[in-house]
């Protein structure tokens, strides 16, 4: 969900061009398709995740990425813990607002857990998408792509 939000924020703004953005999990099984809930959120925003299938972050992806947000500290901290050369890339997807909190998973949760993920989401990236230019500035190489 994060990543499809963050591309409609990208073209509400008339950037799609400026950034790749990827969806790649910690812990995920690879392969498996968005869950049905969040398939209805996500096309209750006019947004599909019909061809989403779930990946886990590779050592390729982490250091082909310019940027990586994390949804918890735990997943931050152990994406920091198994690319340590990657630790400047990563940040919370809580600190587009300057705040640092998890965003809880609503997978296996309600409708109503996953529509209040996708809330909070749309909300931190609305209010808080300048800063992704501003971390890009500090990124250590720059490729012009985002890895989400």
């Amino acid at each position: 969900m994060a990543a499809a939000l963050f591309r409609a924020q990208l073209a509400k703004r008339g950037e799609t061009d400026r950034y790749r953005v990827e969806s790649a999990g910690t812990w995920g099984v690879d392969g498996q398709p968005a869950s049905r809930h969040a398939l209805t959120v996500m096309r209750e925003r006019g947004l599909s995740l019909q061809d989403h299938t779930a990946r886990t972050i590779t050592a390729d992806m982490m250091r082909e990425a310019d940027l990586v947000f994390a949804m918890t500290r735990s997943h931050r901290d152990a994406l920091a813990a198994e690319f340590p050369g990657a630790r400047a890339k990563l940040h919370l997807t809580s600190e587009f607002c300057g705040l640092e909190y998890d965003i809880s998973d609503p997978y296996g949760n309600s409708l109503d857990a996953y529509e209040t993920c996708a809330a909070d989401l749309e909300q931190l990236l609305d209010r808080g998408y300048a800063r992704v230019a501003i971390w890009l500035e500090g990124a250590p190489h720059r490729t012009s792509h985002d890895s989400s």
